[in-house]
């Protein structure tokens, strides 16, 4: 993976928020010995909220009122079939107001429970579906150069055209076609 743009990103406010919420559901599936149960759920749930724009929409909506909110998520929930523990949790963050930081709290307690059992955390985004040979020789590659175990979520975004963004932790690592033509773009035009 040489030659690829290595970007730091980081918003302190939502982390720090998000962290917490995390590591407070962390210890109540850790306390039931539901780890890998809330992990699956999670996963399904973001999985919809990056598929379902109106999802997406109602969660980080500032003009539902809390009520709606909470009728609308405990609704999904119950459709998606997620466990009781993930219902209630996610019942008080929509009656604290925080839905539009749900994403941010899964992705933080998915790091926790990767961070805990020694693996490292990845998030690959891709223009396509990779398929199962191209996943393993992009993980083979992480857990070389990181010399962990590297647990993945992937995802497509058709925007970028071709190549992949590797996100680890606050290390973004930027090989996409689509960064590369704006690159080229810039200098180009003499700016880079």
């Amino acid at each position: 993976m040489g030659g690829n743009d290595i970007v730091a990103t980081s918003t302190p406010g939502h982390d720090g928020l998000a962290a917490r919420y995390a590591s407070a559901l962390y210890d109540l599936a850790d306390e039931g010995h539901k780890l890998d149960d809330v992990a699956g759920d999670l996963k399904q749930l973001a999985a919809l909220i990056d598929e379902v724009p109106d999802l997406k929409r109602m969660i980080l909506s500032p003009v539902l009122s809390r009520d709606a909110q909470s009728n609308a998520i405990e609704a999904v929930l119950v459709k998606i079939e997620t466990g009781e523990l993930v219902r209630r949790f996610i019942g008080v963050v929509a009656q604290n107001r925080r839905l539009a930081d749900l994403p941010a709290i899964i992705k933080a307690y998915l790091a926790e429970l990767a961070g805990r059992r020694g693996e490292i955390q990845a998030e690959i985004i891709s223009a396509t579906k990779l398929t199962q040979k191209q996943s393993d020789a992009v993980l083979t590659q992480l857990r070389a150069k990181l010399g962990a175990k590297v647990v993945a979520d992937q995802k497509v975004d058709s925007s970028l055209i071709g190549g992949l963004i590797v996100q680890i932790g606050s290390t973004l690592i930027d090989n996409s076609l689509k960064s590369k033509l704006a690159r080229l773009q810039l200098v180009m035009k003499g700016i880079g």
